[in-house]
């Protein structure tokens, strides 16, 4: 039976209450965090060290720096690999923008490749191809937390001598033939930004197994000196450095936290596998997928429309967004993530990062071209999707998918309404 859509003025599906809110704060949170209040060490200080530990042994990692964010960490694994001027770095054509401006940092050029339609991340079978002379490194982005097929990837590195770069700012806890992400190449970048699975409001942690890779990287965290925060600094910068440390309050946040991340994680599987039931029947959505080998952590559950059957092929974006209008006015949390492929971005289609061409212009390099027809799975992607987190976060339990359903019923039911979405 149809209803009126409450976009067009019908009574919404659910309220302003029906998610409960991420992170989960409790007891452990609150001492901690005043613990390092009520201390004297706001900068980098002790619960930044314990949180390195911590996050090493937890992750599976022999060294862990905390930064201020993932994108610090993503840009100290560039410079730990030894990449630099001119170096070409493969990246994922579709991702969140640090996963290649990470590139441009250290004065490197981004080469894309495109995506597999299945898992949204790199398409593994086409990496060899866009390898060019220059090529450096392949940054490896675990998207939405679901790990690449990273005995393709590592195959393809060693044929090549290539440097593997994980990229784990969405995978915490996400595996691939039961081992985790961020414990397969040379080193590797999580963020704990809040909406992340390990969130201490904003934060990062560069991991790697490799004691050189470790100072090199921790000679561009922190201003360029060979010395950390706790030991007996010169002050001398000995390299171009930037400051990328992290602070005790963070820290202290981020300790909490991941004494609770396995619980999160398991939540989070949960509730995955009950919307995967109660979605799999509503007609034109096309679900998220886990291949044999991988074990997701759903940090995010991205659905795709299907246009074709929709009928709005040569409109898809235009459509999908009537729809994700339709779907929030009935009070589902949903969004676009990325509505570009990364190629496509002012930044790389003007090849001006930081003035007169540069690096693109640099002669240590040779040219690349950002094409947007050489990406046309990422496009296809960009056009059709939305991303659902907050419902599949704790403290949210498996009844919380029952209500994303009902909204996705309600609206599917009513294509015609939403056809007549106002943008």
């Amino acid at each position: 039976m149809s209803e009126t859509l409450a976009i067009h003025g019908g009574t919404p599906v659910l309220g302003p209450d029906a998610f409960l809110n991420w992170p989960p704060i409790d007891d452990i949170d609150r001492k901690m965090v005043m613990d390092s209040l009520e201390g004297n060490k706001h900068a980098f200080g002790p619960n930044c060290r314990a949180l390195e530990t911590e996050f090493a042994e937890w992750n599976g990692n022999k060294f862990a720096v905390t930064t201020n964010s993932g994108t610090a960490a993503l840009h100290m694994s560039l410079v730990a690999c030894g990449c630099g001027v001119g170096d070409h770095v493969l990246v994922t054509a579709y991702s969140w923008s640090s996963s290649a401006t990470c590139i441009l940092h250290h004065n490197c050029i981004p080469v894309f490749v495109d995506i597999d339609w299945d898992t949204m991340n790199i398409d593994t079978k086409k990496i060899e191809q866009a390898i060019t002379p220059q090529t450096k490194a392949i940054v490896v982005v675990h998207l939405h937390g679901l790990s690449v097929n990273m005995d393709e990837v590592l195959a393809v590195a060693k044929k090549h001598n290539l440097k593997v770069i994980e990229d784990a700012c969405q995978a915490h806890g996400a595996t691939f033939k039961g081992q985790k992400v961020g414990t397969f190449g040379d080193c590797a970048a999580f963020s704990f930004n809040q909406n992340k699975c390990l969130c201490s409001g904003e934060g990062g942690m560069f991991v790697t197994n490799n004691e050189d890779y470790l100072a090199k990287a921790r000679q561009v965290w922190s201003f360029g000196e060979v010395r950390t925060p706790l030991e007996d600094r010169d002050y001398h910068a000995y390299a171009l450095g930037w400051m990328y440390r992290n602070n005790d309050l963070t820290a202290a946040f981020g300790r909490a936290q991941l004494s609770k991340l396995t619980g999160y994680i398991r939540q989070q599987r949960e509730n995955a596998a009950r919307l995967t039931e109660c979605l799999r029947d509503i007609p034109n959505l096309l679900l998220p997928t886990e291949p044999k080998d991988h074990e997701h952590n759903w940090y995010n559950y991205t659905i795709r429309f299907d246009m074709e059957a929709l009928g709005h092929v040569e409109d898809a974006a235009t459509f999908r967004h009537k729809l994700i209008k339709a779907l929030q006015a009935e009070g589902l949390p949903t969004s676009v993530w990325q509505a570009f492929a990364l190629p496509t971005m002012t930044v790389f289609q003007a090849r001006n990062a930081y003035g007169k061409g540069c690096p693109w212009d640099c002669p240590h390099t040779t040219p690349v071209a950002y094409d947007e027809a050489d990406y046309p799975v990422a496009k296809k992607h960009c056009d059709r999707h939305t991303g659902l987190t907050m419902p599949l976060r704790a403290p949210n339990k498996p009844d919380a998918a029952k209500k994303v359903a009902r909204v996705y019923e309600k609206v599917m039911a009513d294509i015609d309404q939403v056809e007549k979405v106002k943008l």
